[in-house]
């Protein structure tokens, strides 16, 4: 029998704001590095008699999300309160949104195995994050440095079906979130996290199957291993005459599968009720239209714009646009009178190799786009060749100076007068005769060691075009 997946996404992502959802405590993106339970306060520790206020920047943001989805942003939406028990949730429920949400029936569009399709989007809400346990030494000890941060939870209809489609809907939306300034999209600290809801059917079939929903996924790997061996050991249940129960797994990165955690729960489960301490949020159609005009240009719209204004291949606008920083860096360096060409074969190859070996992020601070268009013109202009601006940009991302002091400096200018070179090529064919025969016999890939003789005379300095000019009329004029 022939099975289909069909895979649902809950995403959950850390908002950057100042302070907590409901209170005035400071957020710091990676909360794991603060010291325990010292960005706290009597609200996000649930003491006795307080009562929590709304964080407008919160809702400001994830209307714009929303927006961004396409979705729809009701007049009315409220908080409610979701009822479980666990060591690090102080108040024993978590204020969260259900009946009436934030963002509603959007979609998103994602490109997987070269094909564009449409994902919806259920809806888009409000919540607070919890605490964090630590286990060690047999001992658990509860940190609610966390607890209360803003959360977006954007959840997805079922309409993916394979995990490269989970994949790229997880990459687009993690895309569309950095542009927002949602939050950074640094996976490793936490500020987004996956739930993917996996179920398999007959082909053909509309009926869904029991599902087991997979929690905290933190990254990409981990969302599309996971997703491909729960098909896999779904498939092989039901081909044993087995039957898929509704769970809740965790995914063991280590040993490559997915294991159960508890019965999966439902919505009555958890008790949801309005938040009384709380009353609704009211958006007027003027606030929505005044938070969409505030919208950025979006990666969808800025790879088509990259495509037609510069000219560019989709694979060099699609690396470009990945990260915002790179995009408008790349543009910047185009200000600077730099081809559009030229600047993308620059910073995709040399500046995001430069990035990679010194393990960091693309922050592109340690070049300013002005000093790569500097080094670029050099290039351009055959005052240094490929190879020495490569070796010139290593060194000013290692020390931050100017190419032009650097090549200054070391001496690094090219040699691109005529004369200078025919006399070392006069030298060198004269001290060769062997490989002079040889060219004159038809090899004419000696005409590559010959330049590379040349270049190791002038120490790399000569313009190599030049002199492959040069080095075939002496070489041609020996036939005599």
């Amino acid at each position: 029998m022939r099975y289909e997946s069909v895979i649902g996404l809950e995403v959950h992502a850390q908002i950057h704001t100042h302070t907590k959802m409901f209170c005035g405590c400071p957020v710091k993106e990676d909360t794991g590095d603060l010291e325990p339970n010292t960005y706290v306060c009597p609200i996000c520790t649930a003491m006795p008699g307080v009562l929590p206020v709304v964080n407008q920047h919160a809702v400001e943001i994830a209307i714009k999300t929303g927006l961004a989805l396409h979705c729809d942003i009701p007049p009315l939406s409220r908080f409610a309160r979701k009822s479980y028990f666990y060591p690090d949730l102080p108040k024993g429920y978590q204020i969260s949104q259900y009946a009436l949400p934030l963002a509603v029936e959007g979609y998103l569009e994602i490109e997987s195995n070269g094909q564009e399709k449409r994902i919806g989007i259920q809806r888009a809400h409000l919540e607070e994050d919890a605490g964090k346990l630590y286990h060690e030494d047999g001992v658990t000890r509860v940190d609610l440095n966390r607890a209360g941060v803003p959360l977006l939870e954007i959840v997805s209809e079922p309409d993916m079906r394979s995990a490269e489609e989970a994949r790229a809907y997880g990459e687009a939306l993690r895309e569309i979130l950095v542009y927002l300034g949602v939050n950074s999209g640094d996976m490793e600290r936490g500020v987004m996290r996956f739930e993917a809801n996996v179920s398999v059917r007959s082909a053909g079939s509309e009926r869904f199957g029991a599902r087991h929903e997979i929690k905290n996924l933190n990254s990409f790997r981990a969302l599309y291993e996971s997703i491909i061996y729960e098909i896999e050991h779904q498939v092989s249940v039901l081909e044993e005459g087995g039957q898929i129960e509704p769970q809740t797994m965790g995914w063991n990165e280590v040993d490559g599968v997915t294991v159960p955690q508890r019965g999966k729960e439902f919505a009555h489960d958890y008790r949801y009720f309005p938040e009384p301490d709380i009353p609704p949020l009211k958006t007027s159609r003027e606030e929505v239209e005044a938070l969409r005009n505030q919208l950025p240009e979006l990666p969808k719209q800025k790879r088509a714009r990259f495509t037609t204004q510069y000219g560019l291949s989709n694979y060099d606008a699609t690396l470009l646009v990945e990260d915002k920083a790179v995009a408008d860096y790349f543009e910047r360096v185009v200000e600077a009178g730099v081809g559009a060409k030229q600047a993308a074969n620059w910073i995709t190859g040399e500046v995001f190799r430069l990035m990679k070996s010194a393990d960091r992020e693309m922050g592109i601070s340690r070049i300013p786009a002005e000093a790569l268009a500097e080094l670029i013109k050099l290039v351009e202009e055959d005052t240094i060749n490929q190879s020495t601006g490569k070796d010139v940009l290593t060194e000013m991302f290692n020390t931050g100076r100017r190419a032009r002091d650097i090549v200054s400096e070391r001496g690094l200018a090219q040699i691109s007068d005529a004369a200078e070179l025919n006399n070392i090529i006069t030298r060198t064919v004269e001290e060769n005769p062997e490989q002079v025969e040889e060219y004159l016999a038809g090899k004419k890939q000696v005409l590559g060691w010959f330049i590379g003789q040349v270049m190791r005379a002038t120490r790399g300095k000569a313009n190599p075009q030049l002199a492959r000019e040069l080095l075939e009329e002496q070489l041609e004029a020996k036939r005599g």
